[in-house]
């Protein structure tokens, strides 16, 4: 199992992003930051509150575009390709014929 979060901030809808990594499961979870603990990068957003989630399984058709989907619904390209690029470290997902890979 692998857990990693990011506190992207202004640059994603609600500024958190955690993800686990359960053998093919993948958990995508968006937190609202919580202000409490502070506002900077440094400050323990363990305890934000979740407000949106979905799981992907690294087997299924389409995994990447799946998670590149999500992803990009919360923030920029450049932090989804970020995460994605850390998931396929992680998971090895499966690679779709028609995409010619």
């Amino acid at each position: 199992m692998a857990t990693k979060t990011w506190k992207i901030g202004e640059y994603m809808v609600g500024g958190v992003l955690t993800v686990e990594t359960k053998g093919k499961k993948i958990t995508i979870i968006g937190k609202d930051w919580d202000t409490s603990v502070g506002y900077s990068k440094g400050s323990n957003q363990s305890n934000a509150k979740e407000f949106t989630r979905t799981q992907i399984n690294a087997e299924e058709s389409n995994a990447e575009r799946k998670i590149m989907d999500f992803l990009e619904d919360l923030t920029t390209h450049y932090y989804a390709s970020e995460v994605c690029d850390w998931i396929k470290s992680k998971v090895t997902l499966k690679a779709n014929s028609w995409y010619g890979w």
